[in-house]
């Protein structure tokens, strides 16, 4: 079966589900318009004090709320419950079925669960990412926004293949609950920030072991006019990296995997 058949599929289960829930939607938005709500008042309570954060502007840091806003509403739709339903047959020892399955057990792990309320940080990302745009430096063009579009692609799939190598962890160790919680405070709460507000050591961390800077402050810098040739060309690098190296990992731990009834 080919990939993106597959990856149909489980995206139209979601909507059907979507439609017998959709109460849950409506949540969504209104959890949604909370979070996006504080996010924008933090912002303007650091920029009563300053006019520059580390030479981000207020409109700046605005674009960059709306991009960690696509980005989690991606990995939420998609990526973050079907690993969550992955570390759960694992647990349940019902992840041997998958490897029966005609179809590549990480693909099926990757988009079998999914949660089509999320989709509402991703829609009000582009609403934030419009107006900090507008009350900025104005649209970017054409180009800009093509640029934008690659990196944000390649962030997510570096994004993915950090919490895919995570997720692998559970063949040696079963619960993994607490780790995967940490990663999306961590995602969430320094995400929304530049990189460039952090300490030294961390903003390594956060740039090439655990990759908030490409998924979101770089996607970003297009958007506004800051970024630089090199951390373009860096983001596609690493994000074939990343891709190749979790890859690698979890064939690896699937190859020591010792099944439900060992």
């Amino acid at each position: 079966m080919h990939a993106f058949t597959v990856i149909r599929t489980y995206l139209r289960l979601g909507l059907l589900n979507f439609v017998q829930y959709r109460a849950d939607f409506f949540l969504g938005v209104v959890n949604a318009a909370i979070q996006f709500a504080i996010q924008l008042l933090a912002i303007s309570i650091v920029f009563n004090q300053t006019d520059s954060l580390k030479g981000w502007s207020r409109a700046d840091l605005i674009v960059l709320v709306g991009v960690h806003a696509i980005v989690s509403g991606i990995l939420g739709t998609v990526f973050s419950p079907s690993i969550g339903a992955f570390l759960e047959s694992i647990r349940l020892g019902t992840f041997d079925f998958l490897l029966t399955k005609p179809v590549d057990a990480q693909l099926l792990a990757s988009v079998q669960s999914v949660a089509p309320q999320s989709l509402t940080s991703l829609l009000a990302g582009i609403v934030i990412i419009v107006y900090g745009l507008q009350t900025g430096s104005g649209f970017p063009g054409f180009g800009s926004v093509v640029i934008f579009v690659g990196l944000l692609i390649a962030g997510l799939m570096m994004v993915y293949s950090f919490m895919m190598v995570l997720a692998s962890l559970a063949f040696w160790f079963v619960k993994l609950d607490n780790i995967m919680n940490i990663f999306n405070t961590m995602f969430g709460n320094a995400g929304t920030w530049p990189i460039t507000i952090f300490p030294g050591w961390l903003r390594v961390t956060l740039t090439f072991i655990i990759p908030i800077a490409f998924a979101v402050t770089i996607p970003a810098q297009a958007l506004i006019g800051s970024l630089t040739l090199a951390n373009a060309l860096l983001t596609a690098a690493l994000a074939v990296l990343f891709v190749a190296a979790s890859r690698w990992f979890w064939l690896f731990a699937v190859k020591h995997y010792t099944g439900a009834s060992a």
